[in-house]
């Protein structure tokens, strides 16, 4: 039988995967220069850590809980045993155009970044084998049963939130909402960071922080046009959006800075870069390059 692997598709959702994973570090630096110099290393690690230990879990369970037959048709979570630790997946399929690995990877990235993100709400004032149990339990009880609702398309036995018809292309549900509602819930629990608001507590390098920036928008175009899974003219469209989305939320956030305080600063910029980014990822399937 002769074999339905697409070569550039393959190549394409690998590059992708590597794109994701240079987020982590974009995003380690985006964080790491926003807290105060004592807090540094700190996040930094607890950035790392998240991806060891999420990474970990995607191939032990994580993936078969997100990508796994719906257990009942309900659509709430993905059989925990069906890929149990990978099983059946590393042999090759000759009816696929892209390996069930390559899939699995590009997937597993989602899932590092995503638990990765909460951490700048607590920053200054969690001890970092803390933050390591809590990832790995918000990974198992939290993100593969969402990442199972959105982007589980497999007909009945997918997710409920996709088969509702929802569009979200690249995770505006199952990442950054997810995330930001985790991260929302942290910092109430938590609490302030001691000394504030009377200490000021600035940014203590934006360099990292545009750094950061810089790393997180290249990689986000693995992010956005990988979701199409193949290269194609969709993945260019996703592409370009996901360019000129960002763009015009940078210059918005500069202008209203320049009208509302009379000058633009880079902590600006890089915040407008992140915003754009976080608002195109849903939709950036749905619009053309002007809306």
């Amino acid at each position: 039988m002769e074999s339905a692997l697409d070569t550039g598709n393959t190549a394409w959702m690998l590059t992708a995967s590597a794109l994701v994973l240079l987020m982590i570090p974009g995003l380690a630096f985006f964080y790491g220069g926003m807290v105060r110099s004592k807090s540094v290393l700190n996040m930094l690690m607890m950035i790392m850590g998240a991806l060891f230990i999420v990474g970990i879990l995607w191939v032990l369970y994580g993936y078969s809980m997100a990508f796994g037959d719906s257990y009942g048709q309900a659509g709430l979570l993905g059989n925990v045993t069906q890929y149990l630790g990978l099983e059946g997946l590393m042999v090759d399929d000759p009816e696929a155009g892209v390996p069930a690995m390559a899939f699995v990877a590009f997937q597993a990235m989602f899932a590092c970044i995503t638990v990765g993100l909460i951490a700048g709400a607590i920053a200054d004032r969690t001890k970092f084998s803390a933050w390591l149990i809590f990832a790995g339990i918000w990974a198992t009880i939290v993100y593969f049963p969402v990442a199972h609702w959105v982007f589980n398309l497999n007909g009945d036995e997918g997710g409920w939130i996709y088969k509702l018809g929802v569009i979200d292309f690249a995770g505006g549900t199952a990442v950054h909402i997810n995330a930001g509602a985790a991260a929302l819930i942290l910092a109430i629990v938590i609490g302030r960071r001691i000394g504030w608001p009377k200490t000021p507590m600035k940014p203590h390098n934006l360099t990292l922080v545009m750094i950061g920036a810089a790393l997180l928008w290249f990689g986000w175009f693995g992010f956005n046009a990988g979701s199409q899974i193949a290269a194609d003219n969709s993945a260019a469209v996703v592409f370009l959006n996901t360019f000129v989305a960002t763009c015009a939320a940078g210059l918005a956030w500069l202008a209203t800075e320049k009208i509302r305080d009379g000058h633009a600063t880079s902590l600006g910029a890089a915040s407008g870069v992140v915003a754009g980014l976080v608002a195109i990822t849903p939709a950036c399937s749905a619009v053309s390059p002007l809306g």
